[in-house]
């Protein structure tokens, strides 16, 4: 395994077991969710550099794009969360009300 390959992948790892074991916040769980999608860019940008084919080119874009999609959805829950039950704490959350 390679340094950088090593890299990307625990920071990958570290973006997970923050989401999987530190869900106090919607912000905290929304910030490891961009980790996660920032490191999986990087290593499918540095991915495509490597073989140097135009197919896979396009790739690291959609990815940045979805990223970008994801994270405006995010924030516009964030501030609904805020706005409706007065904090972004998930323990308070109960999907079941209304």
């Amino acid at each position: 395994m390679t340094p950088v390959h090593f890299s990307f992948t625990s920071a990958f790892m570290l973006g997970l077991m923050g989401l999987a074991f530190h869900r106090t916040h919607l912000l905290s769980a929304l910030l490891c969710l961009e980790g996660m999608m920032l490191s999986l860019f990087i290593a499918l940008a540095l991915w495509a550099m490597q073989f140097e084919s135009t197919i896979f080119s396009a790739a690291p874009m959609l990815l940045l794009a979805f990223s970008a999609c994801e994270a405006s959805a995010g924030l516009a829950l964030l501030v609904a969360t805020a706005r409706t039950h007065g904090t972004d704490r998930l323990q308070n959350l109960n999907l079941l009300q209304c």
